[in-house]
């Protein structure tokens, strides 16, 4: 009776906080800043459209980038600590819950599940597992590799780039398979998000330092 009761509460306790995640990932910090700042949507008149950091910087000044890149990291990052927060080791719903605020930018429900490509909240999600800090050190130096090492452009590609190494250094280094499952997602979330945008696509081009 007290396994049952066990699992039924660890259920229940994955679920709400994949849907805590995930509301809290449909947010979208660049247009709420942008509206805030300099009373304008950020993403219109741009390239791709992207309601993130970027578009946040570019289109609605420093405040208004430095705020949506905090609060774009802290809505992924708060879930996941939740979460963790009292656990004795991740389980199976680390998964789901790793996942649920980078689905919630790509596709939030308060904007027509239209939203964001989801870059800056999967460091957040990440940075949510501390201690635990190797995924997002992993994803953080490829990001440093194919940003001044072997230099990959334009964006499209060095992102693809990548969250590729990343995801296959996570699944050979990575000391639990539930948060190797998660980094999985929320890399076929954002590549997908990646190849479905509407930015054109210049050619790659591959230059080592």
């Amino acid at each position: 009776m007290g396994k049952i009761y066990t699992t039924r509460w660890t259920m229940g306790r994955g679920i709400f906080y994949t849907m805590i995640g995930y509301v809290s990932g449909s947010v979208l910090y660049a247009k709420v800043f942008g509206k805030l700042f300099c009373q304008k949507d950020v993403t219109e008149d741009t390239i791709d459209g992207n309601p993130g950091t970027t578009n946040a910087f570019l289109n609605g000044g420093i405040w208004c980038g430095i705020c949506t890149l905090l609060c774009d990291l802290l809505k992924g990052i708060l879930p996941v600590y939740a979460y963790m927060h009292g656990l004795p080791g991740a389980d199976i719903w680390i998964t789901f819950v790793l996942a649920a605020p980078v689905a919630g930018h790509i596709f939030p429900v308060f904007h027509r599940f239209r939203g964001g490509k989801g870059i800056a909240v999967s460091f957040g999600v990440l940075l949510g597992l501390y201690p635990y800090m190797k995924p997002v050190l992993l994803l953080a130096c490829c990001f440093l590799l194919f940003s001044f090492v072997i230099v990959i452009t334009p964006n499209y590609h060095k992102t693809f780039a990548t969250y590729l190494f990343a995801t296959i250094l996570v699944l050979f280094f990575g000391k639990n398979s539930y948060v190797s499952l998660g980094m999985i997602l929320i890399s076929a979330l954002v590549l997908g998000k990646l190849m479905l945008c509407r930015e054109e696509r210049e050619e790659i081009k591959v230059k080592l330092l």
